[in-house]
């Protein structure tokens, strides 16, 4: 449990919603989502962070598409869905808490395709997983709401109860600013199925209020720097926070600064920070 000094984040037992039926891990993963009391849900990018990140006391963790990639050299778009399958599988293997998967517009262009990849999502032991409505950095664009529902139709009519899906609508990091699409896609989303909205980019409280306010499903929204803090999202009704590739890429930072003092001053001012990492994950076991 994190208490923070304003706001008391539970993650206690709540009644099922969604798609999600019966005591199984999806169900306790998706009571989880309270809105007013937030899921704190970092997102890990590798086997490492995730064991480290569920010994701090998080109850459940996310993928992150952007902070893989970059462990592999590459960058956000860039990974197929066999890595990223196989990505999600080992740290579902390296930790004992439920894990969502950002499985981007399901690596697919044909509905078919989409329920094959949350087949093969559940296989993998995914407690939950994401589909987008961006069709992807070759093809740039946002499918047509009737389409993109139609593929979130498919994905929750493949990953079948046991699964929490998240839909996210892509608008607001595509360059699309129209928070009136966006609740419209996201209406026509939890229609179709998905038991979590997200829509990364909507940042402005009164925005993300208007946002719950007219769905009835738990939304999820992206801590973004300069934007609300979790108390203020709290109160805006969000049931879900995620940090997306937020702390691969301050892991990343920190590495860069270590770099630098070595070729400039030559110098270990790094060391403490690098003995809380390994303790940290020492302790994580």
């Amino acid at each position: 449990m994190f208490i923070d000094p304003k706001l008391e984040f539970r993650f206690a037992a709540a009644p099922s919603r969604g798609r999600v039926t019966g005591m199984s891990l999806a169900e306790n993963f998706l009571s989880l989502h309270l809105p007013g009391h937030p899921l704190l849900m970092p997102n890990a990018w590798d086997a490492g962070s995730a064991k480290v990140l569920a010994s701090l006391g998080f109850p459940a963790l996310a993928t992150t598409s952007s902070g893989y990639a970059a462990t592999l050299g590459r960058l956000d778009g860039q990974v197929t869905r066999d890595e990223v399958i196989a990505h999600a599988t080992a740290l579902v293997e390296a930790v004992d808490v439920p894990v969502s998967a950002d499985l981007e517009a399901g690596f697919a262009d044909t509905t078919t395709e989409v329920e094959e990849t949350f087949r093969l999502a559940v296989a993998a032991g995914l407690t939950g997983g994401s589909i987008e409505d961006y069709a992807g950095i070759e093809k740039d664009t946002i499918y047509p709401v009737e389409l993109a529902a139609e593929r979130v139709a498919a994905a929750a009519g493949a990953a079948g109860d046991g699964f929490v899906l998240t839909a996210r609508a892509e608008n607001h990091i595509r360059g699309r600013d129209d928070l009136d699409d966006t609740i419209a896609r996201l209406q026509a989303y939890q229609e179709a199925g998905a038991d979590v909205l997200f829509a990364p980019g909507v940042i402005a409280v009164e925005d993300v209020r208007r946002l719950v306010e007219a769905v009835d499903r738990p939304v999820n929204v992206l801590l973004l720097p300069g934007g609300p803090s979790v108390p203020e999202l709290a109160e805006a009704g969000a049931a879900r926070i995620s940090v997306g590739g937020a702390f691969a890429f301050a892991a990343l930072g920190a590495v860069k600064r270590a770099a630098e003092e070595l070729l400039g001053a030559g110098t270990t001012g790094y060391s403490q920070l690098a003995a809380e990492g390994a303790k940290a994950f020492r302790d994580a076991g």
